[in-house]
């Protein structure tokens, strides 16, 4: 459901729980505070926060995002709490609810950022949490900051998004990056999204229906080859053995599209070629020199994102 005036803005800036909370003006508005916050970065940060306390709650492991949180409330002259294993290193291991683990955090510090194993775990901790939460990962379900930081990407390297065709390629079911990006994109015009991948881990049914409520255009394919040369952007998804309920159903899908230089040589000059990270396999070290391979600036401009909402968050907690 479509949230109207303050409360959309609270939604918004108080909690970022999912992609759908974001409209075009919203994005925009995100994005330019993200090109300030890269100069900030780039000057080796401010004190403008350093009353205020981030703890980062990680139930399932992370590098890139969990560091470039850590580092962005550092370059914002923030602390920083947390745990890298919260499933073992939190009271949850004696059998403490999540509501109650987010009533105790919430009392220590001024912003929570949690990634979870479960769908909707961020939707839950909000409802208890008396400061702003931050949705790093939940599931299968969403990863919004992921997105944006993706989306930033594409519109930093193209210059706009509106028009573009984007392939998203690999795990599609449990590839929360995917979902999260689709719903994103259908703030843009013309924009025409296809979706690669094997047959059981094709996109979900309820981000193909909100596509469809939102008008954008998508397809569904299993010849990635047969786009080389017409998509603008590669958005390559490693297939993620951790999710998948049998070793059987992980190997139908497993090593079945690999971007390398043989297929980079039939796509166009200026395409683009991102990936969430971590990978394995699915894209080869030899493609890393070609200059369409943006997936370490892609991780680059996580920081700024997050800085950027960190921030945002901030201005509408106080």
């Amino acid at each position: 459901m479509r949230l109207e005036g303050n409360e959309r803005a609270m939604s918004m800036l108080y909690h970022v729980l999912g992609a759908k909370q974001f409209d075009r003006e919203q994005l925009e508005q995100l994005f330019g505070s993200a090109k300030e916050m890269e100069q900030v970065a780039v000057h080796g940060g401010v004190q403008r926060y350093p009353n205020k306390i981030m703890s980062t709650l990680f139930f399932e492991a992370s590098t890139r995002t969990r560091f470039s949180f850590e580092s962005a409330m550092h370059r914002l002259g923030g602390r920083v709490i947390g745990t890298e294993n919260a499933s073992q290193f939190s009271s949850t291991i004696k059998g403490e609810t999540l509501e109650d683990t987010i009533r105790i955090i919430a009392g220590y510090s001024d912003l929570i950022v949690m990634r979870h194993t479960e769908i909707g775990a961020a939707k839950r901790a909000a409802a208890v949490s008396g400061v702003p939460v931050i949705n790093a990962g939940d599931g299968s379900g969403e990863h919004p900051t992921q997105a944006l930081l993706d989306l930033y990407t594409i519109q930093k390297e193209f210059g706009g998004i509106d028009g573009l065709h984007i392939a998203m390629i690999g795990d599609l079911t449990y590839g929360r990056t995917v979902h999260s990006l689709s719903y994103l994109l259908a703030n843009y015009r013309d924009v025409r999204i296809s979706f690669v991948s094997p047959d059981n881990v094709r996109i979900p049914s309820y981000v193909k229906q909100y596509l469809d409520e939102k008008g954008a255009a998508y397809e569904e394919s299993a010849d990635l080859g047969s786009l080389a040369g017409t998509a603008d952007v590669f958005y390559q998804t490693r297939i993620q053995k951790e999710r998948f309920p049998s070793l059987e159903e992980y190997g139908k899908a497993e090593g079945k599209y690999i971007i390398d230089r043989k297929l980079t040589d039939t796509m166009k000059r200026n395409a683009l070629i991102l990936h969430p990270l971590p990978r394995a396999g699915e894209i080869h070290p030899e493609v890393d020199d070609d200059p369409r391979a943006a997936y370490f600036r892609q991780a680059q401009n996580g920081l700024y994102i997050r800085m950027a909402l960190i921030e945002k968050c901030f201005e509408v907690a106080q």
